[in-house]
């Protein structure tokens, strides 16, 4: 079943089904955060290793282009087209198994996840914050995670499939 050939109508259902269960999740996540953590606080979960904070990052991964001028539309734009690109990617691939179209379904629900905080706050709200001692990885969220597994799972596979 998982690995089945489907329809552009089936793959697309799928593909945007899932995109929209990640966006869903993601944005339920920053809402949390958004309504009970204070801008630039911490909750200690696990001490000396995760934290919840609360965030923001107008610019990209670890933030790149943070604060730069007109970073926010930019990379908004940059959001949408990525999100148009992934919808022909997936409308054109002619054998696409369910796992293929899930992996670029958690691309699309993390791009529109963070391509929504862009358009309503001008930045992109993030959370979790893994750390041991003083080193701390870059704040992120649910969506930042969704597009980093597709990305890396659409990888192994293309990795696995071309040393067939």
């Amino acid at each position: 079943m998982l690995d089945g050939i489907y329809s552009i109508g089936r793959k697309l259902t799928i593909f945007w089904g899932f995109g929209a269960l990640v966006l869903f999740f993601d944005q339920v996540t920053k809402y949390l955060i958004l309504t009970n953590v204070p801008l630039y606080s911490r909750i200690e979960v696990i001490p000396g290793f995760f934290n919840i904070v609360h965030v923001r990052n107008t610019g990209i991964a670890f933030s790149l282009f943070s604060g730069s001028p007109g970073a926010p539309f930019i990379l908004g734009t940059i959001a949408f087209l990525a999100v148009i690109f992934l919808h022909l990617v997936v409308l054109r691939l002619k054998e696409m198994s369910n796992l293929e179209i899930l992996y670029f379904g958690l691309i699309l629900g993390g791009a529109l996840g963070n391509l929504l905080d862009r358009i309503r706050l001008g930045s992109v709200v993030d959370f979790l914050d893994f750390y041991i001692g003083n080193l701390h990885w870059p704040a992120f969220n649910v969506a930042d995670s969704a597009i980093t597994c597709g990305a890396l799972l659409l990888a192994k596979k293309l990795l696995l499939s071309s040393s067939r």
